[in-house]
């Protein structure tokens, strides 16, 4: 047992040294217990600095950023310490959707799926809770705030396309119909919001890197090439931005060999077969080099969107041979499903290149979360760009989309993480 601060030494040595007033003579026994608090403190202070030498080295470039409390670009917050809010459940909702697919004329025909003829809305109620705490509530307003004077970019497929629309779909309903509008051009959608002197865009370019399927209306090519080295071709018009969201994924989906340009795109000679996974590290190499070189992370903030998976067959998930997504209106509850292995090999690419860059870039993990949506997909309620065979309408799992999402419907978490990640990483 420690003596009491009357009786140590220390009490002692002031008593002898110093005459004082039986006031100060009160006073002095807490004096002295501040000290020793203050000395415990200090000490627990230094434990606390050595403990996070320690964990910093044992986490990625963001959680490093996150412990040294540097403040985030467009940052306002943060999400309690050790949640993650891509590990989950999906609840009920009532309060879903937070708008209506009649009340956003920006989404495609392709996503459309109430105005195509889907019979059933339950897709649209599920809302992501995260395992350990809650996500922000997305809340437009602080969004548009968040974006005045600011350029957003979404760079990359028709997945990501469908993600722009959901963006704008749920900031829509608050901007007068004067103060928008929506333009086309070349590779660019451009939504722009006028009072608040910003822009929502999108920029095809299904592999980042220059490809034969470039052209935003006529890219549907059965050779797929993609040039090496060659993604400032696309970059020059990303410069500037001051938010970027990339995703590439689904036009990788070629086989277990894909082509890769050193020249001319016609030029056989030049070009050469490699696997998916050595394709797609090299796009990966090549993204993570371009945002080294033109974004400035006191500045700007940077988006990876990973993979969106597909359902396209039924016995991944314990179903019939021979079927897909069509009539699924319920999600898989096993909460281990993963789904195809081969995603597996270009997540562990993702992994590996990320692990391995000190580039800033913050990563949205939509493809577990996605992987029990086989309710989502658009099916055959959307529009169809070629008349279907009799054959096909005699069979509609042989024409279903199991790839893109309706909206309302999935691509709005997706942007409910992002708007979390944005504004509390």
């Amino acid at each position: 047992m420690e003596s009491p601060p009357n009786s140590s030494p220390f009490y002692s040595s002031i008593l002898k040294k110093v005459h004082l007033s039986p006031f100060l003579l009160i006073l002095l026994p807490f004096i002295v217990l501040v000290v020793i608090l203050y000395r415990e403190e200090f000490r627990s202070s230094i434990f606390v600095q050595l403990d996070f030498r320690v964990s910093s080295q044992q986490h990625n470039s963001s959680s490093r950023i996150k412990k040294s409390k540097q403040k985030l670009p467009f940052a306002i917050g943060e999400i309690e310490e050790g949640c993650d809010i891509f590990s989950g459940k999906w609840v009920w909702d009532e309060k879903k959707p937070l708008y209506e697919e009649s009340e956003c004329p920006y989404i495609t025909a392709q996503l459309t799926c109430q105005a195509n003829g889907r019979p059933d809305k339950d897709y649209q109620h599920w809302r992501w809770q995260p395992h350990s705490c809650s996500l922000p509530s997305f809340n437009a307003t602080l969004l548009l705030e968040t974006l005045r004077g600011k350029r957003m970019l979404f760079v990359g497929d028709s997945l990501n396309r469908g993600q722009h629309h959901s963006l704008i779909c749920l900031v829509n309903g608050l901007i007068p119909e004067n103060a928008k509008s929506m333009e086309t051009v070349g590779n660019f959608d451009v939504f722009t919001i006028k009072d608040y002197n910003a822009t929502i865009e999108f920029y095809w370019a299904p592999f980042l890197l220059e490809s034969n399927a470039d052209d935003a209306v006529k890219h549907r090519i059965y050779k797929r090439v993609v040039r090496n080295g060659s993604i400032d071709v696309h970059g020059k018009y990303w410069k500037g931005a001051d938010i970027i969201v990339f995703n590439t994924y689904l036009w990788w989906r070629s086989g277990y060999r894909f082509n890769i340009s050193e020249g001319s795109f016609d030029d056989v000679k030049n070009i050469v077969e490699v696997s998916t996974e050595d394709a797609y590290r090299m796009a990966m190499k090549s993204m993570l080099r371009w945002i080294k070189e033109n974004m400035d992370p006191k500045k700007t903030r940077v988006f990876f969107t990973s993979m969106s998976p597909s359902h396209e067959k039924s016995t991944e998930w314990g179903g019939e041979p021979n079927k897909n997504c069509f009539n699924e209106t319920k999600m898989i509850d096993d909460p281990n499903y993963w789904g195809s292995d081969s995603r597996k090999s270009i997540m562990q690419v993702i992994g590996e290149e990320f692990g391995k860059s000190n580039v800033p870039i913050s990563f949205l993990n939509i493809t577990q979360l996605s992987n029990y949506r086989r309710d989502a997909h658009t099916s055959i309620y959307k529009k169809q760009w070629n008349p279907l065979t009799p054959e096909q309408l005699a069979n509609p799992f042989s024409y279903a989309d199991c790839f893109h999402w309706c909206l309302p419907g999935l691509p709005d978490t997706w942007n409910e993480l992002l708007f979390a990640k944005l504004l509390y990483p």
